[in-house]
């Protein structure tokens, strides 16, 4: 059986007050005009019955719930991208929110559902994260609720949380560049002249942008290419295998994730190469993974949890804050030889 909720009517009728005044010092009014003895009778009785305030009820008064609604594909039940959901709790607890968690799988009919239980709530604003950065079709959504695309796009929503992919595709070729490294570079994973007419998504295109674009700046040119359309390990390995079978004198490689970079490990040892006396790796996103290779993994990391702070930022911002583009730090371990 149900157990009756305590209403604010209770507190008024054990302090021995009426509602309205309960209500004023509850919601902390400094100018009740009551005496510090209905104050302190008041507190007495909402501890002693356990009272909780409506949030819904006072929502409808205040406009506003404190509360967040964070829609995601896969975020929360993958290991990945959990610190976009991690950066947003961090956030909306300092802002004294609560972020409301609702998983879809990718179901479009499972998203439009979690819109609508979210809206029902009346929250604040809602958080569209998605695991891999992509274009994300949003159902419609009433104007008078803030959204913000974290790790994803909306032509119809632009607020959008991103890593600053450009600049970090620019720095996987300096930290080459300045460990000395400019002829014999290869890169896993995309090859320019093999996808030119695919498309994989606005936030790796810009990666390659940055790669390609720091490439020319320094004079340089890749020494080969070999193109994975899916980063797995198995498919890291089989791609340094025909790297290696093409260019046995490379020096270095430009791994487009962490996941083919491993796989690339495992054929260069294969081959008997030592990274990094021999071949120097490069990657992208600091998976946990790159902390466990030996020699350790230098990638450019992924600044989820930023970017989930930056989400709830933006949904309490007063305005649209637009495209946000989250630097992409540079995590130093102990595949490049300095």
């Amino acid at each position: 059986m149900a157990v009756k909720r305590v209403t604010l009517a209770d507190v008024a009728r054990r302090a021995g007050l009426s509602a309205t005044a309960a209500s004023m010092i509850l919601n902390g009014r400094p100018d009740t005009r009551l005496s510090q003895d209905a104050h302190d009778r008041v507190i007495r009785a909402a501890a002693e019955l356990g009272y909780r305030p409506n949030i819904a009820a006072r929502g409808l008064r205040t406009d506003s719930t404190a509360t967040i609604g964070f829609i995601s594909d896969v975020v929360a039940t993958t290991r990945f991208a959990s610190g976009l959901i991690k950066g947003a709790l961090d956030a909306a607890h300092a802002a004294q929110h609560v972020l409301l968690v609702l998983e879809t799988a990718g179901d479009p009919r499972r998203e439009a559902q979690a819109i609508e239980a979210v809206l029902d709530r009346q929250v604040d604003g809602i958080i569209l994260a998605t695991m891999r950065a992509r274009e994300l079709y949003v159902p419609p959504i009433p104007e008078s609720t803030r959204v913000v695309l974290l790790n994803a796009t909306n032509e119809s929503y632009p607020s959008w949380i991103l890593p600053d992919e450009r600049d970090g595709g620019r720095t996987a070729v300096e930290s080459l560049v300045q460990a000395g490294i400019r002829e014999g570079i290869v890169l896993l994973g995309h090859a320019e002249a093999v996808e030119k007419d695919l498309f994989r998504s606005m936030t790796v295109s810009r990666r390659f942008e940055g790669i390609y674009g720091a490439m020319r700046d320094h004079g340089l040119t890749f020494l080969d290419e070999e193109s994975v359309w899916l980063w797995e390990p198995d498919n890291g390995y089989t791609g340094m295998q025909r790297l290696l079978q093409r260019e046995p004198g490379l020096r270095a490689v430009l791994a487009l994730n962490d996941r083919l970079a491993f796989g690339a490990y495992q054929a260069l040892a294969e081959a008997g190469r030592r990274i990094p006396e021999d071949v120097a790796i490069v990657s992208f996103d600091n998976d946990e993974l790159a902390s466990y290779l030996r020699p350790g993994l230098t990638t450019i990391a992924l600044p989820h949890e930023h970017m989930g702070r930056h989400a709830v930022e933006a949904v309490l911002a007063d305005s649209p804050v637009g495209e946000v583009l989250v630097p992409m730090p540079l995590v130093e371990r102990s595949s490049i030889r300095r």
